[in-house]
């Protein structure tokens, strides 16, 4: 049995397949202010982080706008709103065998926590959409609202170990989409560093982040830790 006692898993493209919403809504609301950014830029610059950080650089990255912090914030308010209707509108589901996997880890005393960097509000929406319950699906849920310093700092996991009394990192595992998440997870000084490629980043991408593994998808973990 693995050393790990706890799981902390990415949430949009790591452990739930809500299609890139979100960055395809930052993408949108970039663009209604007369730029002309891609989603794979948006993907590039602005993966796994707390949203109004991921508009800003990405303005930053890929426009010669002077007025950064202005128009991010017009933005981001704009956002919020563009995500709720989409939310509505979305069939949320997980991917393949990540309910499973979940469930087998905590059968074996791992506890599993999700952390992201979408607010209270938009996390919880998207596990009531899957009726996913902290406390019956998973041990814990860390948002961008919990903590003062968002992605690639560690806070969350630190929040994470809190919640489940782990004292000792290096019996952390982060699993996540994008370079970001493997960041995290290494400024945390965690265990084992997983990158998935079911959501935001390409294998060329997140082999930047120098991840322990890559997998095809977060189910593929079971092999290593069960």
């Amino acid at each position: 049995m693995s050393k790990i006692e706890l799981a902390v898993f990415d949430m949009a493209g790591t452990t739930i397949d809500e299609d890139n919403v979100v960055y395809k809504t930052v993408q949108k609301v970039i663009n209604d202010k007369g730029f002309d950014v891609s989603l794979e830029q948006v993907l590039e610059y602005g993966a796994g982080k707390e949203k109004l950080q991921a508009i800003k650089d990405v303005l930053s990255a890929c426009t010669d706008t002077k007025s950064i912090t202005e128009l991010a914030e017009d933005a981001f308010a704009n956002f919020k709103a563009e995500l709720k209707q989409a939310y509505e509108e979305l069939d949320v589901k997980t991917f393949a065998g990540v309910k499973e996997l979940m469930e087998s880890l905590r059968a074996e005393k791992i506890f599993v926590v999700l952390n992201t960097g979408y607010d209270k509000k938009t996390a919880t929406s998207l596990l009531a959409k899957l009726d996913w319950k902290v406390g019956e699906d998973m041990d814990g849920l860390v948002t961008a609202d919990d903590v003062i310093n968002g992605r690639p700092h560690p806070d969350m996991i630190q929040k994470a170990m809190d919640i489940c009394g782990i004292k000792d990192s290096s019996k952390v595992l982060k699993a996540g989409d994008s370079t970001i998440d493997i960041e995290e997870g290494k400024n945390a000084n965690c265990g084992l560093t997983i990158g998935v490629l079911s959501g935001a980043q390409t294998e060329e991408q997140l082999k930047v982040a120098q991840p322990d593994y890559i997998l095809n998808s977060l189910a593929e973990l079971k092999t290593i830790l069960l």
